[in-house]
């Protein structure tokens, strides 16, 4: 769950501190444009995308594999000069395969996000938020039957983060830094079926992270469209990842466990092509790998922004 906000949370903030982003809000012709040029100050933008992640064995958790796709939905609006606002909507299903414990489940995720920017001279200041609900299905093979159960979950996420663009000709560097906060939570449940269904209490995780990186990218122009190029890097230190316990029982009998979350130190890297067809018309495509101790992500997202 803390994954899934923390995929948005970013989606959101990249779309503020994107270098060619900035560029377009500041120069919306690029090249030679002038700055002073007053641009479209609406935009919506539709994404798809698909999100592949392995979780390596910790301790007694022997591991999963989980498959992502969903799609966002979003408007937003230059409300002053330099200043920018959005809303947006995802809708995910996540797939999770515990093969060697015969478990399933599946998340379907509302997530409701919010973001803001804040351009002065080369610096971009950026904010989102997120608030997430959804429901839990799981399945549990105990040879004589299935176990399932359903139960809700909530998260609720935020994101800051401060970027310097640095431009020569139509080549970009932009350092950037950090903050991330998500706190998740889920239901008890009790299982049905099956062989010695067991019941379960709720859980909640929070987990405040830094980021710290840089993107570099490039630009060319050519039969009035701009094509852009971009590749990022950043190191990613989890600060703070508390775990509430989680007592299962069955019958009489119960057992006490903890939360596993990821290594405190990983790294993020990614790449972006986009294709500015008009100045009212984009497509993009986007590639984000998480590297941690016992845990890799990859996210590819297509999408469309129109401005008017």
């Amino acid at each position: 769950m803390t994954n899934l906000g923390s995929n948005f949370l970013e989606r959101l903030g990249n779309q503020s501190t994107n270098g060619f982003n900035r560029m377009l809000r500041n120069n919306p012709g690029g090249g030679g444009a002038s700055e002073a040029a007053d641009g479209p100050r609406y935009r919506t933008w539709f994404e798809g995308y698909g999100i592949s992640a392995t979780n390596g064995p910790i301790l007694d958790f022997v591991g999963d594999n989980r498959q992502t796709w969903g799609g966002v939905a979003g408007i937003g609006a230059r409300v002053a000069p330099g200043i920018n606002v959005g809303f947006s909507v995802d809708q995910s299903r996540t797939a999770i395969d515990v093969p060697l414990a015969l478990q399933s489940a599946t998340i379907n995720l509302t997530q409701l996000g919010f973001n803001a920017s804040v351009d002065k001279g080369p610096w971009t200041w950026a904010v989102a938020l997120v608030h997430g609900f959804g429901d839990i299905h799981s399945n549990r093979d105990t040879g004589l039957g299935l176990a399932t159960a359903r139960y809700n979950a909530r998260l609720d996420g935020a994101l800051s983060e401060l970027s310097y663009y640095l431009d020569k000709d139509q080549s970009r560097i932009v350092p950037k830094a950090g903050l991330e906060y998500v706190h998740a939570r889920t239901g008890s449940f009790q299982e049905m079926g099956g062989l010695d269904p067991v019941m379960a209490t709720g859980a909640t995780v929070e987990r405040m992270r830094v980021l710290v990186g840089a993107e570099v990218g490039h630009y060319w122009i050519f039969d009035q469209k701009i094509l852009d190029l971009s590749a990022y890097g950043k190191f990613v230190d989890n600060v703070v990842q508390n775990f509430s316990d989680v007592t299962v029982s069955l019958g009489t009998q119960s057992v006490t466990l903890q939360g596993i979350g990821e290594s405190q130190y990983g790294a993020d890297a990614g790449a972006s092509a986009s294709l500015s067809l008009t100045n009212t018309a984009r497509l993009y495509i986007n590639y984000d790998a998480k590297f941690r101790a016992a845990m890799q992500s990859h996210q590819g997202v297509v999408g469309v922004e129109l401005k008017w």
